[in-house]
């Protein structure tokens, strides 16, 4: 067995994104240094500045890293039949990239300014009207598409609305995502509405 898996060349950049992260949700992007962040992995600035230039370096990257399923939902989407199960699917998986992305979605619940201002928060906007757009329907009337809209918005804030409400994090997820299905499935076929 002497075929050793070849070492990971981003494990030196993952380390610097989880700390990074760690750091601009515990004390605010603007209050971290790179100087700070070199330290708590005890690395020279030198081999930070290897990987990343600048703090938004680092967080773009860990925007990047944590969003690519949601940009692979979106291209994946766009490929299907506007069916109530594809849907359904989008948010299913979109659910899913949110509970993988959570550091990052809290991060950016507690910074929204700092996130407005640099160059992800134009992306963050475009995702959202691309999924959207993938969820209602062209020509919906303008509840439908405040359902929709509403739809995404419910799980963004499930995350943060329930993070201290006692229950298994599953079941809350589950929950939140069948409060999305709903608005969609309402708006698809609004003859459903309970």
């Amino acid at each position: 067995m002497s075929s050793t898996p070849q070492p990971r060349r981003g494990n030196t950049r993952q380390r610097i994104q989880d700390v990074a992260l760690d750091l601009f949700a515990e004390q605010g992007y603007e209050k971290t240094s790179l100087r700070e962040i070199s330290e708590k992995l005890d690395v020279t600035k030198a081999a930070l500045y290897y990987h990343f230039k600048t703090k938004e370096d680092i967080l773009v990257s860990i925007f990047e890293d944590l969003n690519r399923p949601v940009e692979d939902l979106i291209v994946w989407g766009r490929e299907q039949p506007r069916t109530l199960e594809t849907k359904k699917e989008i948010l299913a998986r979109y659910s899913e990239a949110l509970t993988t992305a959570a550091p990052l979605f809290r991060f950016m619940q507690e910074n929204q300014a700092t996130v407005r201002d640099l160059s992800i928060g134009v992306t963050i906007k475009d995702r959202i009207l691309a999924l959207v757009g993938l969820i209602k329907d062209p020509e919906a009337p303008i509840i439908d598409q405040v359902r929709c809209f509403s739809a995404l918005f419910t799980m963004h804030a499930g995350m943060f609305a329930l993070k201290d409400v006692d229950g298994d994090p599953e079941d809350k997820r589950k929950a939140v995502l069948e409060v999305a299905v709903d608005l969609v499935t309402q708006a698809h076929d609004p003859g459903s509405a309970g």
